[in-house]
């Protein structure tokens, strides 16, 4: 990692940027908090670059295991769900048990298998598509993240959890519907934070990370809009006046800003304000 990247490919990156305005937007509104430049700073460090590739080859996996467990909780039968654990399981094998060499290619093919979703809630056919859309995308990103770590000769190190999503889900009523609205909330910001974040620390990264990280900015924009669109279905399926969607959100950006303005030790992906070693 560098602390600048060739003016010409800086200024193309620029104009890739500029292209993604109207898509960044909403987030940056949705957010109400910009990452820390001192994040930033932490995050240009080539003794940080480890870290931040591992961790986000992490938050690539959690993403997609959090997807998988609203499909299972919440929106097909049993055998869809057994169905659905074995998608995720080559990845998990590899990330935690250290089994495999980080090759998923069947793995892959067979996210093409059939899932059938529970009749009682006309929403539970939304959650199943578009949640299977965002496992296949966080876990093509997962092989992605970790292929450039392979090529630039860095370890797939075991890592704790970040304070961040946890320190949202303890919020997460708990009863049927708010704790499933709650859920695709947190979703929603956690895709967010991480459009923005890879949006605002692109322009610091070699040419490979930079582009790689504006790669992502769609897809990542695409997955916080549709985590609010289930959690207003299922708000409006149920009691939208009981269950305010706006309402939980605003509550949620307090939570949330705070998780990213306020000092963290431990330094990730989707951590606060950097304390000084």
């Amino acid at each position: 990692m560098c602390d600048r990247i060739a003016p010409l490919v800086r200024n193309i990156l620029m104009m890739m940027l500029d292209k993604y305005a109207d898509l960044l937007a909403p987030i940056y509104e949705f957010l109400g908090t910009c990452t820390p430049d001192s994040w930033i700073e932490e995050a240009k460090k080539p003794e940080n670059l480890q870290r931040l590739l591992v961790d986000h080859m992490h938050c690539e996996l959690k993403a997609a295991q959090s997807a998988a467990f609203l499909i299972r909780k919440y929106a097909v039968d049993n055998e869809s769900a057994k169905t659905l654990l074995g998608w995720v399981k080559p990845y998990e094998d590899f990330v935690y048990r250290k089994i495999g060499d980080g090759t998923f290619a069947a793995s892959k093919n067979e996210l093409i298998g059939s899932l059938t979703a529970k009749p009682e809630y006309a929403y539970n056919q939304d959650i199943l598509d578009k949640m299977v859309r965002l496992i296949k995308e966080e876990l093509h990103h997962f092989e992605q993240v970790l292929e450039i770590i392979q090529q630039r000769g860095l370890c797939v190190q075991s890592l704790n959890a970040s304070r961040y999503a946890a320190g949202m889900i303890k919020h997460v009523r708990t009863f049927e519907p708010a704790a499933l609205i709650d859920k695709l909330i947190i979703g929603a910001f956690i895709e967010a934070r991480s459009c923005e974040r890879f949006a605002k620390l692109a322009p610091f990264l070699d040419d490979e990370l930079a582009r790689f990280y504006v790669s992502l900015l769609r897809s990542e924009a695409r997955h916080y809009q549709d985590y609010i669109e289930l959690a207003e279905q299922v708000a409006q399926a149920t009691d939208p006046k009981r269950f305010d969607v706006a309402a939980r959100i605003a509550e949620f950006k307090a939570i949330e800003n705070a998780l990213i303005d306020t000092p963290d030790e431990d330094f990730k992906f989707h951590s606060g304000v950097p304390v000084a070693a």
